[in-house]
């Protein structure tokens, strides 16, 4: 039963019948079968099918959500046994809003050296994909804002809050100012992060609540290709300070306090709701607790 439980998470994540049947390891119809033996038991179609896969039904969303919880529960008791043999030992697998990138090292340092058994790997995605990792226990934990959009059914604790600045050069038309409004950031040609971009959604509210209409004239999803137009002179953006000190632009380009409304968003672990926690994510929120005050005053 937990093979097919997990065949069915996984073609919530891949949409599509023959990806999820790679990432299980299986042939396309051995999945196929796996889940119309798991709609026999049921009793009820769990899947929308044409030509290609289209969705689930609501009885398969609603058999996905135990799905998830069962095969959750199961890795975690795995992982609490396997603890109780050798130690806190596996792999942390973090995912993380790009802004918050710079704050990370600290988080998986500290980690790391209070266990060193373990192995971690981070990942930068939207808020959006962060849930979704979550929720179909492809991540166990990650980094994002907690107070903008809603999180579903997670634990949170709450690290520091961001601070935006306009990052501009020197030598252009506000870069010698000791603060600016929103209303004049939006003034300048701005190079932002897209609108898959959960910062770049409250940046667009914080324009729109000083009652202007900003319109980059570039939009990415990478901060590398952002800083490579700040470098230029030409464009400029907004940002975390924290984010801007950490790209070691050069001394030509500046971070600039934005005011007329001051915007703070709250950056925050977020993991599964799940009681108890396996070892690894318990032992990660633990050390997030203890840092929360170190990473607040830095920020």
């Amino acid at each position: 039963m937990q093979e097919k439980l997990e065949f069915l998470i996984a073609l919530a994540t891949e949409k599509h019948f023959g990806r999820a049947a790679q990432v299980c390891g299986v042939s396309q119809p051995n999945l196929s079968a796996a889940i119309k033996q798991l709609e026999s038991t049921m009793g009820v179609p769990l899947v929308d099918r044409g030509a290609r896969f289209i969705g689930f039904t609501p009885e398969g969303e609603r058999v996905l959500e135990w799905a998830r919880r069962i095969v959750g529960d199961y890795k975690a008791m795995r992982a609490d046994v396997e603890t109780m043999k050798q130690g806190l030992t596996g792999t942390l697998r973090l995912v993380v809003v790009p802004t918050a990138l710079p704050m990370v090292q600290r988080l998986t340092a500290t980690v790391w050296s209070m266990h060193p058994g373990i192995k971690i790997t981070i990942a930068s995605h939207s808020s959006t994909e962060i849930l979704s990792k979550l929720e179909n226990l492809e991540a166990e934990a990650g980094i994002t804002y907690l107070d903008n959009e809603p999180l579903g059914n997670v634990d949170e604790v709450p690290l520091y809050h961001e601070r935006y600045h306009l990052i501009t050069s020197v030598d252009g038309p506000l870069g010698t100012r000791d603060s600016v409004t929103w209303e004049e950031a939006a003034t300048l040609p701005l190079c932002l992060l897209n609108t898959t971009m959960q910062n770049r959604r409250i940046i667009d509210r914080a324009f729109a609540e000083a009652g202007v209409h900003a319109e980059p004239m570039l939009e990415s999803n990478s901060i590398v290709v952002l800083t490579n137009h700040l470098c230029t002179g030409v464009w400029s953006t907004i940002m975390p300070r924290i984010m801007a000190d950490s790209l070691l632009l050069p001394p030509s380009i500046r971070a600039i306090p934005i005011v007329a409304p001051e915007l703070s968003t709250l950056i925050g672990l977020v993991v599964c709701r799940r009681d108890p926690q396996p070892p690894l994510t318990a032992a990660l929120i633990a050390d997030a607790r203890r840092l929360a005050p170190e990473l607040a005053n830095a920020a």
